[in-house]
């Protein structure tokens, strides 16, 4: 029992319910933020500031030690607190200026004169008295000019005081974002605590009113710390329960009949003996496809390390055991490759335009812009079960595609896709069965990324690559020298007989744009460079048939050298290509950069990347000294951090308010670890000490997700 202050004296029932205890209010916590003006109320809105609690999880970025004015030295840019004296306006005889205010402030170590620029209406806003958040620049004359400024109740130049620097936008302002934290901080005693005493204590955290004002005070860091162990744990209890949810509440039919088709494939037919992580993955996918319980596997790998090979497996096994398997690609021009890359590992198929047969498996293409006859006749196939395997883009979602028994679903390029697409192949597969899903990447992902990103997922990762394969040398080009020298290199590829691909810079702006952009770059270097080569040129504005003949060129010979946008970021393979040059290369991230260096490397000629680009871009660098995926994907993640490198929420990815990876991770392996002993000791977060946590999760999981 608790002991009364300063005596040794147990306190009774009586007196513990009338001890003066404060208990959170939720209500509080969870009541509208008041922002003024209107303007910045509306960019308060913008930050995702709805209410007092959003504001207090509305972390600093930066924190820096208040000024006091006798310690100002001329030039210096300080943050002060400051009581206004007394202020005036004053006209400005240039044109087109609003007066001129003037403030003279003061704290306890001195006066000095505040100039405010464009804003008249201060002198109304301001009286004497008013105590004042300023920072700008310390000027000759004891002046100081004021960038942005905001009331605050804070005793004025308290020395060393820190002074936080929020995230601000258009229309409110670092200050003003301090002073609404000042005014509500108080409410960081009603944020519901979800973490019991117990699991703060192991894990060495204050509590969650403390964390949130060492956030906002002299111990920034401790406090965002905390409050993002919260956010992971959080995200990894999601994550582990839908996986057990996947397993434990969905059926897929079991494909546990001994290898046959996939078998003899694999012997007899596959042009390749795959190598020892192709089989160790198949062999992992063979345990899952076994289970009633759908696979929901994330298959990564190098690139060119052969996951195409896995996936055929997996979708073989689906049609030796009667049923049908479907591989979904971003973009057309990926699911043709998927296509021929299909009909190459099935050698002998017998093929008829976009239809291929071998070794008794029926495959069709199926995209936006497959015609109407072949669209029915592919749409007959897969609702009679004619067809075994289907591959196309989102075109396979749409409602009039039905099939017979759709047993394994391939997503590739699976960040591609929103949730919603993603899930919508789930619903083709029989009444009250799910298929099994196997989604592929050719962008490593780090393992701080896995955990928070695809928790839900087992893992297989492809390190191996097939025998062969040839080194690529990679050099960053920068000077005219290094570009023309550049050219000789490609020139004396080709002519020794192999091929180049030139990747045109990236236009963010429209693939109308993009398009452009790569044909004016055909034309020169038609004219120029390469003019004694034959050169063709491949985009996205193509249409299917053009795009399909101008790689049928390639890929036979008959054209020297691709000039491309990205489209051929992934899915291409012409052995005979050995040398890949990406114009304006730091316009892409280390990810994109790696597949198109993949691109080449893939028969038995030495290859060569040449990146055109400053010499000084840390990426280039890092493609220059690295040839490993999972090292590059680790470095990209460091310099661009987990927001950027995922992409947007509706990816189906984690975005973390708080957390900040990869600088968390070893933050994430402890909640992780944490999630795993919470649900096994109570699945349910039943326990009364888990009841707040619960709450906490509740409400993350009511938060909408776009599709």
């Amino acid at each position: 029992m608790p002991l009364a202050f300063g005596e040794t004296r147990e306190l009774d029932h009586d007196e513990l319910l009338a001890a003066p205890v404060r208990w959170p209010r939720p209500s509080a916590w969870r009541a509208p933020l008041t922002v003024t003006p209107p303007t910045a109320a509306e960019a308060a809105a913008t930050l995702g500031l709805h209410t007092v609690g959003d504001l207090l999880l509305h972390l600093p970025r930066a924190t820096s030690e208040a000024r006091t004015i006798d310690e100002l030295v001329v030039d210096e840019v300080a943050t002060v607190v400051v009581e206004v004296r007394s202020i005036t306006s004053r006209p400005v005889r240039r044109r087109g200026m609003k007066p001129l205010v003037e403030a003279t402030v003061a704290d306890a170590t001195g006066v000095m004169k505040a100039t405010f620029f464009n804003q008249p209406w201060l002198a109304r806003q301001y009286p004497a008295g008013t105590r004042l958040v300023l920072h700008g620049k310390f000027q000759a004359r004891n002046r100081f000019r004021v960038n942005t400024h905001a009331r605050t109740d804070e005793a004025v130049g308290a020395e060393g005081e820190a002074v936080a620097q929020y995230p601000a936008t258009k229309g409110i302002t670092s200050p003003q974002l301090l002073a609404l934290v000042r005014e509500h901080r108080h409410a960081a005693f009603d944020a519901p605590e979800p973490l019991p005493a117990a699991l703060r204590r192991d894990e060495e955290l204050p509590d969650v009113a403390g964390a949130l004002l060492a956030a906002h005070g002299d111990e920034p860091e401790e406090g965002r710390r905390r409050l993002a162990f919260d956010e992971l744990l959080l995200d990894q209890v999601v994550q582990l329960r839908l996986r057990e949810a996947r397993r434990a509440g969905l059926r897929a039919t079991p494909l546990a009949d001994p290898p046959s088709l996939s078998a003899r494939w694999r012997d007899e037919l596959l042009p390749f003996a795959p190598t020892g992580d192709q089989v160790n993955a198949m062999a992992e996918v063979d345990a899952d496809l076994a289970r009633d319980r759908p696979m929901q596997r994330l298959l990564m790998g190098e690139v060119g390390s052969g996951k195409t090979v896995v996936a055929l497996h997996a979708m073989l096994r689906a049609v030796e055991h009667g049923g049908q398997a479907a591989l979904m690609a971003p973009t057309e021009t990926l699911a043709e490759q998927h296509f021929a890359t299909v009909q190459k590992l099935l050698p002998g198929s017998a093929q008829t335009g976009l239809l291929a047969e071998s070794a008794g498996v029926r495959a069709a293409l199926l995209t936006g812009s497959t015609s109407a006859a072949r669209r029915r006749e592919v749409l007959a196939g897969l609702a009679s079960g004619e067809l075994g395997v289907v591959v196309g883009t989102h075109a396979l979602i749409e409602d009039p595609v039905a099939f017979d028994h759709l047993a394994v679903v391939v997503v590739d390029e699976q960040h591609r896709f929103g949730v919603r697409q993603r899930a919508a192949l789930d619903t083709k597969a029989p009444a009250g069965r799910t298929p099994h899903v196997l989604h592929m990447t050719a962008t490593p992902i780090p393992r701080t990324l896995r955990l928070a990103s695809f928790g839900a997922l087992d893992v297989t990762t492809l390190r191996e690559l097939p025998r062969g394969r040839q080194p690529i040398a990679t050099h960053v080009c920068s000077t005219e020298r290094e570009r023309s020298r550049a050219y000789e290199r490609i020139r004396e590829e080709l002519e020794a007989g192999r091929q180049a691909y030139v990747v045109c810079p990236l236009v963010s702006e429209s693939e109308a744009l993009q398009a452009r952009a790569a044909t004016e770059e055909f034309e020169r270097l038609r004219e120029g460079e390469l003019r004694d080569f034959e050169v063709v040129l491949l985009h996205g504005q193509l249409k299917p048939a053009e795009k399909a003949a101008t790689m049928a060129r390639f890929a036979a010979g008959e054209a020297d050298v691709l000039v491309a946008t990205t489209v051929i970021e992934v899915g291409i393979d012409v052995p005979n290509a050995t040398v890949m040059l990406v114009e304006d290369a730091e316009r892409y991230g280390i990810s994109q950069l790696h597949q198109l260096r993949g691109r080449v490397g893939r028969g038995e000629h030495p290859s060569l990347c040449l990146l055109f680009g400053p010499a000084e871009s840390v990426r280039l660098k890092a493609l220059a000294e690295h040839r490993d995926g999972f090292r590059l994907a680790e470095i990209d993640l460091e310099l661009r951090g987990e927001g950027e490198l995922t992409g947007t929420r509706q990816s189906g990815l984690a975005r973390f308010r708080v957390a900040r990876l990869p600088e968390d991770a070893e933050v994430l392996a402890r909640a992780h670890a944490r999630a795993q002993a919470l649900l096994q000791a109570d699945p349910a977060l039943e326990h009364p000490e888990h009841a707040l946590l619960a709450d906490a999760l509740a409400l993350l999981e009511a938060e909408p997700v776009a599709a």
